[in-house]
């Protein structure tokens, strides 16, 4: 039997379930085939028939993911604008010295800094 807390993966929990689904040989058969308890497979299948129907879902929403996406682009658009904008209003309002047009702040900050007026 397979040790406990052995990790299938899901392909071959897939395969047994096929196998089991084919209806030739018995849970006890397809577990002791692959070494995992009758039980799990059981579980598997179980699992498998009820959440079968959602592998099919996502083909009716492949409009509703590309809507989303196209969604998801407008707005990523939108924010490199304005994060375009605000780099430049925050660059026009925050001059560093030297680089002109610095005003009145600029030249207080040469002055408290030791710049030239005070030589």
């Amino acid at each position: 039997m397979a040790k406990s807390g052995r990790r299938i993966s899901p392909r071959l929990k897939f395969q047994v379930v096929l196998e089991l689904l084919s209806g030739g040989k018995t849970p006890a058969q397809i577990g002791k085939a692959y070494g995992v308890h009758p039980n799990s497979v059981g579980l598997w299948k179980k699992r498998f028939l009820e959440h079968g129907p959602e592998i099919f879902q996502n083909e009716s929403s492949g409009s509703e993911a590309e809507r989303k996406l196209a969604e998801m682009e407008r707005l990523l658009s939108k924010k490199e604008v304005e994060i375009a904008l605000l780099k430049t209003s925050w660059a026009g309002a925050h001059e560093h010295p030297g680089e002109g047009g610095h005003g009145k702040r600029g030249s207080a900050r040469l002055r408290s800094a030791g710049g030239a007026g005070d030589l």
